[in-house]
């Protein structure tokens, strides 16, 4: 059931706002029950409790059907949903433009890892566990899931910003964990970015998840490696560079180079690290969001492409 912030939902929140509503609610989820079954089970009056069924009934948060019983005809009720999600009104912001690229977990262009490692493709482990050969296995830019203990992955990443156009803030998120032997969700790993070569900062990922399958992984995976990640959200704007809005680094936009046609991002575990806990990267496919390592470069009108568009308006308008 979807609701927002407006009179038409407001049956809805009316039925919910009564204590023996939401114990009905606790009661029919267990198993459909007739009007005198719920006036039973919370010590009150057949009247009142149909009075009840129709608050609910009414918000279709139950439905009721008669069914014939030991008594004659009898009204039962069921829940007629099984979740709530609710829109919360939002500031509306003028809306940024940029550009997204969103890059394959499998599509590096180099490495230089050290066991315990591996990479597999949905359908399928790629190689041997712990062989550092198997990625360079043609079947690599498969692959939706890769872990390393030691070495960094490198990406080539397009840009496609335009000379009229000025790079206010590059946006990287991707979902990433510790690489623990099996998994340990007390792993601390120093896990460091880098942009063209320029050291953006480094996050410590607390652990290797294995507490519950992820949302996406498949059916096939075992359920003693790596399950699931969380979703970092890396960025670089005038000011510096944050992860998740805490600032990592002084390293500003204008220090990488962001205007080249292509990026190289760069995702290692240092030998000098405090914590050397590897690290595990989740594609799509794969652990609790769906996607793979998301690229957005937020732009807006180069001030001097402006200024001449502005003078050019002029001289035709003489």
């Amino acid at each position: 059931m979807q609701l927002d912030i407006s009179e038409k939902s407001l049956p809805v929140y009316e039925a919910l706002a009564s204590e023996v509503r939401l114990n009905m609610i606790v009661l029919l989820a267990e198993k459909p029950m007739n009007i005198r079954e719920l006036a039973e089970a919370l010590g009150l009056s057949s009247a009142i409790m149909t009075m009840h069924v129709k608050k609910l009934e009414r918000a279709s948060i139950i439905s009721t059907k008669m069914l014939p019983g030991r008594g004659g005809v009898q009204k039962v009720c069921s829940l007629a949903t099984d979740k709530i999600e609710i829109a919360m009104p939002r500031y509306q912001q003028d809306v940024r433009q940029f550009h997204q690229t969103e890059i394959s977990v499998g599509h590096f262009t180099d490495f230089e890892i050290q066991p315990t490692c591996g990479l597999a493709t949905v359908e399928k482990i790629i190689g041997e566990f712990d062989e550092p050969r198997s990625f360079l296995d043609p079947e690599r830019f498969n692959s939706k899931i890769l872990w390393f203990s030691q070495g960094y992955m490198d990406y080539k990443v397009p840009n496609f910003l335009l000379s009229s156009q000025k790079a206010e803030e590059l946006e990287i998120s991707m979902e990433l964990s510790s690489e623990a032997p099996f998994t340990n969700d007390n792993w601390p790993s120093d896990i460091t970015f880098f942009l063209n070569d320029v050291n953006l900062g480094t996050w410590t990922s607390p652990g290797d998840f294995g507490d519950n399958r992820g949302k996406y992984t498949p059916a096939w995976w075992p359920d003693f490696i790596n399950q699931y990640g969380l979703l970092k959200r890396l960025r670089v704007t005038s000011k510096g560079t944050f992860m998740d809005g805490k600032q990592i680094s002084d390293v500003t936009l204008s220090q990488l180079l962001i205007d080249q046609k292509q990026w190289k991002f760069r995702i290692a575990i240092l030998d000098d690290a405090q914590h050397v806990g590897g690290v595990t990267l989740f594609g799509t496919g794969f652990g609790n969001y769906n996607q793979d390592i998301l690229f957005r470069l937020y732009y807006k009108p180069a001030e001097n492409h402006t200024k001449t568009a502005t003078v050019e308006a002029g001289d035709s308008s003489k």
